[in-house]
């Protein structure tokens, strides 16, 4: 370590903060130039993998194989985390003959891992490492090694694992984020695999929350105006799209353009639908993500939008209360 500036008057070395952040940083730089063919055929034998991917590591290595499995499941790869420890005791029986094992040992060396792989082996399960020793045992024996050695952990002492940590998680999701786009995982995907929290009420489309169907309120142009009134009674969604002889969105009439008629009109309603519509409504398609549509809502200052397919033909209505639904607010 250099020598870092003094404490400050709370006590707080934020010399060494820095420091840290640093040492940090430049491991996670120092894998770029080591990304290699090794790379690719781990990215290319996980892709083809018909079993399971089955992450493992011990101690702090084990936590990040647990974040890593975690990100690879919810990525579109079946994966889950198997603790050495309980691995040797019985659990080893999930390991079978088509899974991929990714060990994270940062010595190579590691006891507990080192003795799963003549059980792996003998199943005929493939090995990728995640090490920081190349030449260790787990290096050796395993089937692809993807070296994530660091010159120095940012600890003072050089002892608490921290920078090689850091380089083994942004490795796995190196790993992981290449592996999605190699197997074209799309948006869609994701948001099925997240139905819950947060990410998946921000990615839903909008075809999962629309009024379509029998709740779509839908009149012809020439309707009349006691069919517009019970069509937008009927459906409750303060409007109603008005279609033209061959079924695509001639425009829409709402509550606003009502009240604004009979304002203008000295309190009288007349005329078929296409005189009272707005003939230029807010169209939008049906895999539009909802947090887009509100947008589209804020900026218009409008409270509903026509999804229509590609020939402008309905098919359905998102309103902004189908948003309130989903607490995007």
């Amino acid at each position: 370590m250099t020598d870092r500036p003094p404490r400050s008057h709370t006590g707080v070395d934020l010399g060494l903060a820095r420091q840290v952040l640093q040492t940090e940083a430049d491991a996670i730089v120092g894998l770029i130039d080591r990304l290699d063919e090794r790379f690719e055929r781990a990215v290319k034998l996980l892709a083809d993998c018909q079993g399971r991917v089955i992450v493992t590591g011990m101690g702090k290595s084990g936590i990040i194989s647990r974040k890593l499995a975690a990100t690879l499941a919810s990525t579109g790869t079946p994966a889950f985390f198997l603790h050495p420890a309980e691995a040797v005791h019985g659990d080893l029986g999930v390991v079978q003959g088509d899974d991929i094992v990714l060990a994270l040992s940062h010595s190579g060396e590691t006891s507990e891992i080192l003795r799963l792989l003549e059980t792996i082996r003998r199943v005929g399960a493939k090995v990728i490492s995640l090490t920081g020793a190349p030449r260790s045992s787990l290096a050796e024996t395993a089937d692809i090694t993807l070296d994530c050695s660091v010159t120095g952990e940012a600890c003072p002492m050089n002892l608490v694992p921290t920078a090689s940590t850091t380089a083994a998680l942004a490795l796995g999701d190196a790993l992981a984020m290449t592996l999605l786009e190699r197997k074209g995982f799309r948006r869609e995907d994701f948001v099925s695999l997240h139905p819950g929290g947060g990410l998946g009420k921000r990615l839903l489309r909008v075809d999962h929350l629309m009024s379509s169907g029998p709740a779509l309120p839908l009149v012809r142009q020439e309707a009349s105006v006691a069919a517009v009134l019970a069509e937008m009674s009927a459906k409750g969604l303060g409007m109603t799209c008005v279609i033209d002889a061959d079924a695509r969105i001639a425009g829409v009439i709402t509550d606003g353009d009502l009240r604004r008629r009979l304002a203008s009109r000295g309190g009288a309603l007349e005329g078929a639908a296409s005189a009272l519509m707005t003939d230029t409504p807010r169209t939008i398609g049906p895999d539009m993500l909802a947090a887009e549509a509100l947008q589209l809502m804020e900026t218009y200052r409008i409270t509903s939008l026509v999804v229509v397919d590609p020939d402008k033909r309905p098919l359905g209505v998102l309103h902004l209360h189908d948003l309130w639904r989903t607490e995007l607010f």
